[in-house]
């Protein structure tokens, strides 16, 4: 068991930042967290400025929950109106976590058309029937598949995790990421917009698929996904000639762009933000 203290000029909120939707492996028991960050199963809870863990070391805790970033510069740097103020005051401490992009990329394939528990569940039976099984402090878990393992199952197997009609977007990725074993090295290289044309060439990588995996996978935080309540959020409080009308794919594009001119480099901080005080 270790302990971290934590800074006190540097706010974190645990459960803020793991129940908020942006990742899809970690629940919430008797108190503790329990979830796996690539080969490693992690148990971890905060009491004030203490977070105390089994699993893994201090440096990876550190580095999946961004500790050493400045979250009140960020902070401060979308702090531009009423709404977002009040988002950052009742959530303060959430953190955009680091997450692994093999796994980020497949769980947001998963994500289209769909809510957060029938994300997790899919993502649990990918991860127990092909995964490589961990012993960790709260008994055996699963690491996400890797490419080959899926690029390995048959299309009927595969249906049976619940996939649906997503199940061969996620056979063409794991065969695509099989092919080009540096996909993610590349995504890294590019600048954001050539990113997100690249992410958005694979089956089943919409816009919003691609926003989330740049902005949780590869710390690009220019991208601002855009669902549902945020699509409500912004037409309510900063464009309000949306308001009753489908959202197109012109809409999105204007909608993210607004929110990349408006907050600057971290409106993906300002989109959690105000999703996490979504009515609803």
């Amino acid at each position: 068991m270790t302990t971290i203290r934590l800074r006190p000029d540097q706010p974190f909120d645990l459960e803020r930042t793991l129940s908020c939707g942006q990742a899809f492996r970690w629940e919430l028991r008797a108190g503790w967290w329990q979830g796996i960050v690539g080969d490693t199963a992690i148990r971890i809870r905060q009491d004030g400025s203490s977070l105390t863990f089994h699993g893994g070391d201090e440096a990876r805790i550190r580095d999946y929950f961004r500790l050493d970033q400045d979250l009140p510069a960020i902070l401060a740097s979308i702090d531009r109106d009423p709404a977002i103020h009040d988002a950052i005051r009742c959530c303060c401490g959430l953190r955009i976590v680091r997450q692994q992009p093999w796994e980020c990329l497949v769980s947001y394939i998963c994500a289209t058309n769909t809510n957060i528990p029938a994300v997790k569940r899919r993502v649990f039976l990918m991860a127990e029937r092909y995964g490589t099984p961990i012993e960790g402090p709260f008994g055996t878990a699963y690491t996400f598949p890797a490419p080959e393992a899926l690029a390995g199952v048959c299309h009927t197997d595969l249906w049976d995790c619940k996939l649906g009609y997503r199940t061969s977007a996620v056979c063409e990725a794991a065969a695509f990421a099989v092919r080009h074993p540096d996909w993610a090295e590349t995504i890294a290289s590019l600048p954001f917009e050539e990113a997100r044309t690249e992410l958005m060439r694979l089956r089943g990588v919409g816009p919003k698929a691609a926003d989330c995996v740049l902005l949780f996978a590869f710390g690009f935080f220019e991208a601002f996904p855009v669902d549902v309540w945020i699509r409500r959020i912004v037409a309510q409080t900063y464009l309000p000639d949306l308001q009753g009308t489908a959202c197109t794919p012109k809409e999105y594009d204007r909608i993210r762009r607004f929110a990349r001119e408006y907050f600057g480099e971290y409106a993906g901080y300002a989109q959690e933000y105000l999703y996490c005080v979504r009515e609803g």
